[in-house]
C-alpha cells in the first residue's frame, strides 16, 4: 500500500523571552493534554466498576481479564502503527482521527449487552488509544527540546495522574448512583473539546512529501504473535491443560509468527519496527525497563481495584478512594521529577530510584491479605506510584534524546509498544494466576462453602447458581459467612499474582543501571531537521564550488546516516536511530573534540 505524505502548516516555537516561549508551548500542548486526559479518564472511570460490569454481563474471571487485556493488546499493536504513520502523514490529522475512533468506541461500550460486545468495543478503544499515546509524545518531541522536555513530560504525567486519581473516584460514584453504563459516556464532551483545541492551537512544520509503503504483513504477523500468546496465557489451565496439543499449537504459532515478523522487518523498505533501532543501546535497555513499568502500571490498576472489592468487600466508590495513595504518589513524583530533570538535566538517579521503588512496592503488594492493616496497604501502593511516576515518561525521554528526528515516531512508539505489551501480557498472566488460585482455593474449602449456602435458604440457591456458572462474585452483597471465604481466597490469589511480577521488576532495575548517562540535548526535533537540511544545502554548495562552472554534473552527495543495511549510503529518507555516542543527530559528523561529542556539544 503506497501513499504520499500530506503537508501541515509550518510553525516553529521560537521566542527570545523564556516566558513567551513557555506560553506558546503550553498553548500548543493544550489539545494534546486534553486528548491524553480523554484516553486516561475513559479507562480509569471503569476500573473500579469492572467487577460490577463483568458480573452484570454474566462474565467470569477470564472475561474480567479480557475486558482489560483486549484494549491493552489493541493499544500495543496499534501504537507502532500510529508511530510509523506519524513519520509519513500529518501528525495533527492522525491525532484527531485517533480521538474520534477512541471516543466512538467508548460510547458504543456503554450499550454493551454481553461480554463479547464489551470486549469488541474495548479492542476499538485500544486502536484509538494507541494513537493518542504515541502521537502526543511524538508531537511533543517536535516542539520541545530534550532538555526542556522533562518539565513538560512531568506535565503530561500530572495530567495522567489527575485522570488516574479522579477517574476511579468518579467511576465509583457514577456506578453507585447512575449505573456503570454512564462511565462510558463521560469522556465524550472532553473529546469534542480536545478536537477543537487541537485544530485551533496545534501548528506543526511542513513534512517533506515522499512515497512510502505501509507494512501490512508486519502488522498482521505482530497481531497474530501477541494475540495467540495472550489467548494461551488466559485460557490454559481452564479450557485446556498447560501441557496439551492446544497449548503446543498456540505457543508454536505465536513463536512462528514472531520469527516471520523479524524476517519481514529485515526485508521491507518501510518496516513497522525497524530492527536497527535495537543497535541503539539506550533504546534496547529502555524497552526492557518499560516492560516492567507497563506490568506495574496496568497490573496494579486492575488488580488493586479487584482486591479492594473482592478481598475487602468495598463498593466501587469506596475502592476509588482506597486506591488514592497509588495515584497521588504517581502525580507528585511525575511532576517533581520532571521539573528537576529540566532544571539540572540529571535524569539517571531518578530512573534508578524509581525502578527500585517500583520493585519494593510490588514485592510488598505480594504480602497482602484480606485483613492487612490498611495503613500498610497505603504505603505499599504509594511506593508503586512513586516508581511509576518517575520512570514511565522519562524512559521515553531518554530514548528520544538519542534518536534521529526522522525516526522519532517509530522510536517513541516502540518504547510505548513494549510498555503496553508488557502490561497486557502481565495482566493476562496475573489474571490466569488469580483464576487458578481462586478455583483451587474455593474447591479446597468446598465443605465450608456448602455449609454457608445451606444456612441461607432460597438466597443460598441463587449464590450456588452463580458459582456454578463461574460468574465473578459480587462480594460486597454476600452474606457474612460466605463473604469471608471469598475475601480470604481472593486476597491470597491477588497477592500471589503480584509476587510473579517481582522478577521482571528486578530486571528493570538492571536495565536502568546499564543505561548510558547521555546529557539531554537542547534542540527539538523540528530544529534538528532544519539543521540537517541546512547542512546538506551547505554540502551541495561546497561540492558545486569544488567542481567548477564547466562541469556538467555534480558529484553524489552522501548522507552518512546508516541505511537499512547498516552501511553509509545515499540519503533514503528512512528512519534511523543513532547509537549511544552522545552526538546529537543534527551535529556535523566528524567534527568537534571527543569531549564535545560525549557531552552533547551544542545540543
Amino acid at each position: 500500500m503506497s501513499t504520499t505524505n500530506p503537508e501541515t502548516s509550518s510553525v516553529s516555537i521560537v521566542a527570545a523571552d523564556p516566558q513567551e516561549r513557555h506560553r506558546k508551548i503550553l498553548q500548543a500542548l493544550t489539545g494534546l493534554l486534553l486528548g491524553m486526559f480523554v484516553s486516561m479518564i475513559a479507562n480509569t472511570v471503569v476500573s473500579t466498576s469492572l467487577p460490577v460490569i463483568v458480573h452484570d454481563l454474566g462474565g467470569d474471571q477470564a472475561t474480567y481479564t479480557w475486558v482489560v487485556t483486549a484494549m491493552m493488546l489493541a493499544t500495543a499493536i496499534a501504537t507502532p502503527i500510529w508511530g510509523k504513520l506519524a513519520d509519513l502523514f500529518s501528525r495533527k490529522l492522525l491525532f484527531q482521527i485517533a480521538i474520534v475512533v477512541f471516543v466512538a468506541a467508548t460510547a458504543a461500550a456503554g450499550f454493551a449487552q454481553d461480554p463479547a460486545w464489551m470486549i469488541s468495543c474495548r479492542v476499538l478503544q485500544g486502536l484509538g488509544g494507541g494513537g493518542l499515546i504515541a502521537l502526543s509524545q511524538v508531537i511533543m518531541a517536535d516542539i520541545i527540546s530534550p532538555r526542556e522536555r522533562g518539565r513538560y513530560m512531568g506535565l503530561f504525567g500530572a495530567v495522567m495522574a489527575v485522570a488516574t486519581v479522579g477517574g476511579p473516584l468518579l467511576g465509583g460514584l457514577i456506578t453507585d448512583t447512575l449505573g456503570w453504563r454512564w462511565n462510558f459516556f463521560v469522556s465524550v464532551p472532553f473529546a469534542l473539546a480536545a478536537l477543537v483545541m487541537v485544530e485551533k492551537n496545534l501548528k506543526l512544520e511542513r513534512l517533506s512529501p515522499r512515497k512510502a509503503n505501509i507494512d501490512i504483513l508486519g502488522i498482521a504477523l505482530m497481531a497474530a504473535a501477541t494475540t495467540l500468546l495472550l489467548l494461551w496465557v488466559t485460557r490454559a489451565g481452564q479450557d485446556f491443560e498447560w501441557v496439551s496439543p492446544t497449548s503446543a499449537w498456540m505457543v508454536g504459532g505465536s513463536l512462528l509468527a514472531a520469527a516471520l515478523f523479524v524476517v519481514v522487518e529485515r526485508s521491507v523498505s518501510e518496516p513497522l519496527i525497524p530492527l536497527r533501532l535495537f543497535r541503539n543501546r539506550t533504546f534496547t535497555l529502555a524497552v526492557v525497563a518499560s516492560l516492567s513499568v507497563g506490568l506495574a502500571m496496568f497490573g496494579s490498576g486492575v488488580y488493586l481495584a479487584q482486591y479492594m472489592q473482592l478481598a475487602r468487600g468495598a463498593t466501587p466508590s469506596q475502592a476509588g478512594f482506597m486506591t488514592l495513595p497509588l495515584m497521588a504518589a504517581f502525580l507528585i513524583s511525575s511532576t517533581l521529577a520532571g521539573r528537576h530533570i529540566t532544571k539540572h538535566g540529571n535524569w539517571k538517579p531518578f530512573l534508578v530510584a524509581g525502578s527500585v521503588f517500583l520493585t519494593i512496592g510490588l514485592a510488598l503488594l505480594g504480602t497482602l491479605r484480606y485483613d492487612t492493616n490498611f495503613a500498610l496497604v497505603c504505603v505499599y501502593m504509594a511506593l508503586v506510584g512513586l516508581g511509576m511516576g518517575i520512570t514511565m515518561q522519562n524512559l521515553v525521554l531518554v530514548v528520544q534524546n538519542t534518536t534521529d528526528p526522522h525516526a522519532m515516531g517509530v522510536a517513541t512508539s516502540g518504547v510505548t509498544f513494549f510498555r503496553t505489551l508488557g502490561g497486557s501480557a502481565g495482566v493476562a498472566a496475573m489474571g490466569a494466576a488469580v483464576a487458578t488460585t481462586v478455583t483451587d482455593g474455593i474447591q479446597s474449602r468446598a465443605a465450608e462453602v456448602q455449609a454457608a449456602l445451606a444456612g441461607m435458604g432460597p438466597e443460598g440457591a441463587k449464590w450456588a447458581t452463580d458459582m456454578q456458572a463461574g460468574r465473578l462474585p459480587a462480594v460486597a452483597s454476600m452474606p457474612h459467612e460466605l463473604r469471608v471465604i471469598f475475601e480470604e481466597t481472593y486476597a491470597q490469589a491477588i497477592s500471589n499474582a503480584f509476587l510473579w511480577t517481582v522478577p521482571l521488576a528486578v530486571l528493570g532495575i538492571v536495565a536502568v543501571l546499564l543505561l548510558p548517562n547521555i546529557p539531554l540535548g537542547r534542540r527539538n526535533a523540528q530544529e534538528q531537521r532544519a539543521a540537517q537540511r541546512a547542512r546538506r544545502s551547505a554540502q551541495q554548495e561546497a561540492a558545486a564550488a569544488a567542481v567548477g562552472p564547466h562541469t556538467g554534473s555534480l558529484p553524489q552527495i552522501r548522507d552518512e546516516r546508516p541505511d537499512a543495511g547498516g552501511q553509509p549510503g545515499v540519503s533514503r529518507g528512512t528512519d534511523t536511530a543513532w547509537g549511544d555516542t552522545g552526538v546529537q543527530p543534527d551535529a556535523p559528523r566528524g567534527t568537534g573534540t571527543e569531549a564535545t561529542r560525549r557531552t552533547g556539544g551544542d545540543r
